[in-house]
């Protein structure tokens, strides 16, 4: 603080030796009074900041003083009569910020507590430690602070100067922008979290301060004109069986809605929900009339997509005001982003597939079901108004922020940090390592559950054969679970017998293993594989005086799986196998695949085909978009438009040549080449439509997002784009780009899973 005062003295002597530079001894004098002044400031400022810190002020200052030359228009007299005042400000500030850097010191948390949020995030850059970051930021902490003193003391007197410093505070913030815009350019002016040391001993974080969670807005009744009928009348619903209701009639026209299973849960929870009189009257779901709710929800659905600009602003405003206040934390010393900081809002719960529990009430989350974690010396989240937390923690060896227990399966549900985190980006990062160490030893691992085939024990060979398949197709190894807690899904440890047929020969091809199951959320794996003849009698031995219902490996399950997985490989789980081997076969695919004379959009083609064959070994199937044949439509009619244009093109290039045949001149030989351009364009167009019709008939049925984004090893897409010269914006998008930043730094286009 005392140097900007001290800076403003500068000012006034600058505009006091422009205006009177005649004056020789008055100026002799200045410029030794300015000397004085300039070596006590940097005294002080080494004594405040140190070398390096005073350095950095110090230049910035000087280069202001030679701006503010020609622009300060102050003089002498009003230098002599405001000298001692200021030197007395100058003295008490300096003294205050002295003492309130002794109470507080830069690396407390305190320090941060004290100051505003904006202030704290300033940095654009995030270094490895404090003290760089202390030093960046230096200069703008320093004259946000002098700027709020002179507000609150000479709101008059310094107007001026004020209207100088916002022109300055501009272009200084420009010139942030301008290194943030570097920074995007440039990953190695940002955090690179990945060359720094990780924590040892389970620890994940040493300060860890947030504003907890945002709760779901409270339920607003229907307006008096949306009515309810039962039995062809109306009737008025309390409040809470009134906001049941609405679940239902929001989902009227979606097809779960008509599921016997959905109706009957939601039915039984809704009645829950309703007073007794409400109860004794309504008995049958099918005489329940919801269509004046459903019309009212779609009617505010149109209003919503027909709001104005002005409108559309102010919520987004609202929404950044929430984000910008809850979204993010303070993580050791940096800004991240936090996930999914809305608690979910009460509703019909869904699942997938056929699950058993659908139709069932989501109870809407209060404070009182909330755990919050944070550090000791944070500052605590504060909970609603009359509320209480369930409970705050400082686990600083779990990474979730906020937990809650929800109603319907009893599990347990986390606020977590973004995708781009250090935390989850440490993970996915060991997640990938993990999987390059397999690597090295996965042929000694085959060859060990090859000789188990052969074992006398039992639970030896079906551990083996077990293992063949999760290697070999990818399955999940599954989990128990309890009986109809959930819907009916299987890994590969609780296959049961019903789940796979045997066939000596099939299709031309021997020991055939036919699998027909439930995976995970309820999509369908169906596959017919050849296998090794000694797996297939151990099949046969597996299913022998067994129910169609009894387990196919009944002395295996996942625990025991992967503590002999553990022995073999440190770190090994059932589950490495399968990124290891989704990632070994991308790099196989890409190399198989890519042609060095396909233009951009056919690389990226080559691309999508190789990630179609991991999300097809990882069963990553979807229902085909129900947008899917009107978007293919419009796919088409653009494609045979630009056929059109092409023909057009074509025939206009070939009168163009014969008119220069005759002609003979400059003018019509360059109305050839402009003809042979646009005819270029325009088959480079039609290509890149059709190349996208291609991929969106080969993928509609299948999911490549789920692979890319979490068995993929992104190093080996980044060292592809690399090699070839496409845009890593063409794999991933932003967020994706911000997820993985550790391998767009580390990958170079020679890297090897």
């Amino acid at each position: 603080m005392s140097g900007d005062h001290s800076h403003n003295e500068d000012q006034i002597d600058c505009g006091s030796r422009v205006n009177d530079s005649h004056k020789h001894k008055d100026k002799y004098k200045e410029k030794e009074h300015k000397h004085k002044d300039h070596k006590k400031d940097k005294e002080r400022e080494k004594s405040k900041h140190g070398n390096s810190d005073y350095k950095d002020f110090s230049e910035k200052k000087h280069k202001e003083k030679e701006k503010m030359k020609h622009k300060d228009g102050s003089t002498d007299k009003y230098k002599d009569k405001h000298k001692e005042k200021r030197k007395e400000d100058k003295m008490r500030s300096l003294d205050g910020k002295i003492k309130k850097e002794k109470e507080n010191g830069f690396a407390s948390p305190q320090h941060f507590k004290s100051e505003p949020e904006n202030d704290f995030y300033h940095s654009p850059k995030h270094d490895k430690s404090l003290k760089r970051e202390r030093d960046d930021d230096n200069d703008s902490e320093f004259k946000s602070k002098k700027i709020k003193t002179e507000n609150e003391k000479k709101p008059k007197k310094r107007k001026q100067d004020e209207d100088m410093k916002s022109k300055k505070t501009k272009k200084l913030k420009g010139e942030v922008t301008d290194g943030k815009k570097k920074a995007k350019k440039e990953p190695e002016e940002k955090w690179k979290w990945w060359e720094e040391e990780r924590y040892t001993d389970g620890v994940k974080w040493k300060f860890l301060e947030h504003k907890g969670p945002v709760f779901a807005p409270p339920y607003e009744p229907l307006p008096s004109h949306v009515k309810f009928y039962y039995d062809g009348k109306q009737m008025k619903l309390s409040p809470e069986a009134e906001e049941v209701a609405t679940f239902f009639a929001k989902m009227l026209d979606h097809e779960y809605t008509t599921k016997d299973i959905f109706r009957k849960n939601f039915f039984k929870d809704w009645r829950k929900e309703m007073t007794g009189e409400e109860k004794a009257i309504i008995t049958d779901l099918k005489k329940c009339n919801f269509n004046e709710m459903s019309e009212y929800f779609k009617a505010q659905s149109e209003a919503r997509k027909a709001m104005t600009k002005e409108d559309k602003l102010k919520i987004k405003e609202e929404n950044e005001r929430v984000l910008q206040e809850y979204g993010f934390c303070i993580m050791d010393n940096h800004k991240e982003r936090i996930a999914n900081f809305r608690i979910e809002p009460p509703g019909l719960f869904r699942g997938r597939g056929d699950h058993p529990k659908m139709g069932m009430l989501k109870r809407r989350i209060r404070p009182q079901d909330i755990i919050v974690n944070c550090s000791k010396d944070s500052k605590h989240p504060e909970p609603p108004p009359g509320t209480k937390w369930k409970e705050v923690r400082h686990d600083n060896k779990v990474t979730w922020l906020v937990s809650w227990t929800e109603n319907i399966q009893g599990s347990i549900k986390y606020i977590m940090l973004n995708p781009s985190s250090r935390i989850k980006g440490e993970k996915d990062w060991q997640k990938y390592e993990t999987a390059r160490r397999l690597k090295k030893c996965v042929d000694r691992i085959r060859n060990q559950y090859r000789e188990d085939w052969k074992s006398k024990e039992m639970r030896i060979r079906q551990r083996a054969v077990a293992l063949y398949f999760i290697d070999k197709l990818a399955l999940r190894a599954g989990n128990e679970k309890e009986e109809g807690e959930t819907a009916d899904t299987v890994g590969c440890c609780s296959l049961r017998v019903e789940h796979i047929n045997l066939h000596p020969e099939s299709d031309g091809q021997e020991y055939v293993v036919e699998f027909d199951f439930l995976g995970k959320d309820s999509i369908r794996y169906y596959n017919k594989v050849p296998v090794e003849k000694r797996v297939f009698k151990n099949l046969q031995l597996f299913m022998e005086n067994k129910e169609p219902d009894d387990d196919l490996f009944d002395r295996l399950n996942t625990s025991i799986l992967n503590k002999h997985l553990q022995e073999l490989m440190d770190g090994l789980t059932a589950k490495v196998f399968r990124t290891y081997n989704a990632s070994i076969t991308l790099q196989q695919q890409l190399k198989e695949l890519t042609n060095s004379e396909d233009n951009i959009p056919a690389k990226i083609l080559s691309y999508n085909r190789a990630n179609r064959a991991v999300a097809i070994l990882c069963n990553h199937q979807r229902a085909p978009p129900k947008t899917f044949e009107k978007s293919m439509q419009n796919l088409q009619a653009k494609i045979d438009a630009k056929r059109d244009q092409l023909s057009d093109a074509k025939r206009e290039l070939k009168s163009a040549k014969a008119d220069a045949k005759v002609r003979k001149d400059e003018k019509s030989k360059k109305s050839v080449e402009t003809k042979k351009k646009a005819v270029q364009r325009i088959e480079e167009q039609l290509m890149k439509l059709e190349v996208q019709a291609t991929d969106r008939e080969e993928n509609k049925q299948i999911a490549l997002g789920t692979s890319k984004l979490n068995y993929l090893d992104p190093r080996i897409s980044v060292a592809w784009c690399k090699k070839w010269g496409i845009p890593v914006e063409k794999i991933y998008n932003k967020t994706q780009r911000e997820k993985f930043a550790w391998a767009i730094d580390m990958a170079d286009d020679d890297f090897e899973f």
